[in-house]
């Protein structure tokens, strides 16, 4: 998500299980009848309150994790957005902080090295549309 001059992107952070604060990417599952890119402009609003507008799929990212005691596989597929409204707010229980933060800074702060390759991917682009 970024804002609209274009030089921020909004962040989310969430507590580990060792109440490590961890920055990423806003992210979450499609619900029945959405698309990829509908499910994304949702989930950025739900997760740091701002509503955004897709610019262009950036990749996909799987990944397992464990939750209950058993394996889950996640398919997340990523999107750019421009900001277009609302007020970056952390409201959401699964979000701990939300921060706009300056591209340039984002590769030392996420916690994923494939968010920062999709990171590295979207300043690219932008440095082409420029």
């Amino acid at each position: 998500m970024l804002d609209n001059g274009r030089r921020n992107a909004a962040v989310i952070g969430r507590l580990d299980r060792r109440g490590r604060l961890l920055w990423s990417l806003p992210k979450g599952h499609i619900e029945p009848g959405e698309t990829a890119e509908q499910a994304a402009v949702r989930e950025v609003a739900e997760e740091t309150g701002i509503e955004g507008r897709v610019l262009t799929p950036l990749g996909t990212i799987d990944y397992w994790f464990v939750a209950d005691d058993r394996r889950v596989h996640k398919t997340v597929h990523h999107f750019l957005l421009e900001a277009v409204g609302g007020e970056l707010s952390d409201e959401d229980v699964e979000v701990t902080e939300v921060a706009w933060v300056p591209l340039g800074e984002l590769d030392e702060l996420l916690a994923y090295a494939d968010e920062r390759r999709l990171v590295r991917r979207a300043a690219e682009l932008l440095a082409e549309q420029a």
